[in-house]
């Protein structure tokens, strides 16, 4: 081996180590300073934990949405209309009826009678709406029945040719009498006429009186306030 590569093996062998001490101490030196204090060797400040949003209750409901969340009473179907009919069927004037917990309340056409004829599945699964059959295009509409509004459902049923009035169904406020309660009445899936129970396809497993429904609302109960700020 040559003089220039034991010098070479030489310089690597003794100079490594002395660059490794002269870091190790400048780091030491510029970290803890001439006095081996080390007060220059700051933790770095840590970041606060987030605060926890403090737990609220849910906001008061207010408008229609409180409406919407107000008590209400239970009625069989048929019973609903029936009691609307014999108040004298109005299409805005509030009626009263005694729910199935003998509570007095009250209803309107508009949000409690007028969606029994326009809700599908509401008298049971997978029943029509009544105005899937009784609509307003009355030359397509069975017996030529509108029943998809107030006053296609006073106008009546078989009104050929778009005539303004047909035969009456609310039987002229005597429900016991009217066509519409025979035709919705139905023991065991039949009605006492001999004609087939509505809505169409209706089972046996119905109740008479239709299903039990949420309408209306208490009498007494207190008017929904908009809370003050």
């Amino acid at each position: 081996m040559n003089d220039s590569a034991k010098k070479i093996i030489f310089t690597v062998l003794v100079g490594l180590p002395t660059l490794l001490v002269v870091w190790i101490f400048a780091l030491y030196f510029f970290s803890c300073g001439a006095d081996n204090s080390c007060s220059n060797n700051q933790t770095p400040a840590l970041t606060p934990i987030p605060t926890l949003i403090a737990a609220t209750m849910p906001a008061p409901k207010v408008g229609a949405e409180a409406a919407a969340a107000a008590p209400k009473c239970r009625i069989a179907a048929l019973n609903l209309i029936g009691a609307w009919v014999s108040a004298g069927y109005s299409e805005t004037e509030p009626f009263s009826f005694t729910d199935v917990k003998n509570t007095n309340c009250t209803a309107t056409f508009k949000d409690d009678v007028q969606a029994l004829f326009v809700t599908p599945n509401l008298w049971f699964d997978g029943a029509p709406a009544c105005t899937t059959c009784h609509h307003a295009d009355l030359a397509k509409s069975q017996k030529n029945m509108d029943l998809s509004s107030y006053a296609g459902i006073l106008a009546g049923s078989n009104r050929v040719g778009g005539k303004p009035k047909g035969d009456d169904i609310l039987g002229a406020g005597n429900w016991n009498e009217a066509l519409l309660h025979k035709m919705l009445y139905a023991p065991n899936g039949k009605t006492e006429i001999g004609r087939p129970a509505m809505p169409f396809g209706r089972p046996a497993s119905v109740p008479a009186e239709g299903p039990v429904i949420s309408a209306g609302a208490p009498a007494n109960a207190e008017a929904v306030e908009t809370p003050k700020p």
